[in-house]
């Protein structure tokens, strides 16, 4: 059973999520605010953490940046109707995916339901069970990855959009066509997508500027080409 930990200060909030989570047959935590938070994280090790970004004292961003330099536990965020911004910088600071505010508690569960999948699945589909690009080597049944025989710190959401394209090379995407095979998602805002693929280029790439792995394909998308 998936160990969920919700952080938001509203208890309405805390109370509908977690009534919810516990139906889809999630093992739940509450807490209300980002100290709180990293403590339970620290001693509990949960499979993955619902975040709410506007948090009393330190902020879900804050959060999200101190727990990505310690543990790489999926994170879905909270965001309300408006926060492009914040959203986008929760995503750059390693946020797996986000629900905005106001939410379907069904909608934040299947989310939730989804991001567990891919965080626990041996591969993500089209994956072989090792992928190589000289010095850039993916074990995909094991979801390590390593450049020049370094260990690349990469969240679920980028280790299984870089193993998609590297399976895939040559071939260009589209966004939407990245959501949908490398999420699940059948809608959702395009710019996750853009996100995530400027965190890869700066972890796998020479110079992210000039990207010569992960390329953009004008008018189209994204397009892996071996090194």
């Amino acid at each position: 059973m998936p160990n969920v930990l919700v952080v938001d200060d509203d208890l309405t909030v805390r109370d509908v999520v977690r009534r919810y989570l516990e139906r889809g047959g999630h093992r739940v935590a509450l807490a209300d605010n980002g100290e709180e938070a990293l403590r339970w994280v620290a001693e509990h090790q949960p499979d993955l953490v619902v975040l709410d970004l506007m948090l009393p004292g330190m902020d879900g961003l804050e959060v999200c940046r101190r727990l990505r330099a310690r543990s790489a536990v999926p994170v879905v965020m909270l965001t309300a109707l408006g926060e492009e911004e914040n959203r986008i910088a929760g995503l750059e600071l390693g946020a797996d995916d986000y629900v905005t505010k106001p939410f379907s508690p069904k909608e934040l569960a299947l989310r939730v339901a989804s991001v567990l999948r891919r965080a626990q699945a041996a591969a993500p589909r089209g994956a072989a069970a090792d992928l190589a690009d000289g010095d850039l080597v993916l074990d995909v049944a094991g979801h390590r990855a390593s450049l020049s025989g370094v260990p690349l710190a990469l969240t679920t959401r980028e280790f299984d959009l870089l193993v998609f394209l590297m399976a895939n090379p040559g071939e260009a995407f589209t966004r939407e066509q990245l959501l949908d095979r490398v999420w699940g998602w059948d809608f959702g805002d395009q710019s996750t997508v853009t996100v995530h693929v400027r965190r890869l280029r700066e972890k796998i790439e020479a110079t992210p500027a000039k990207p010569r792995r992960i390329v953009t394909v004008w008018g189209v998308g994204y397009r892996y080409d071996h090194s």
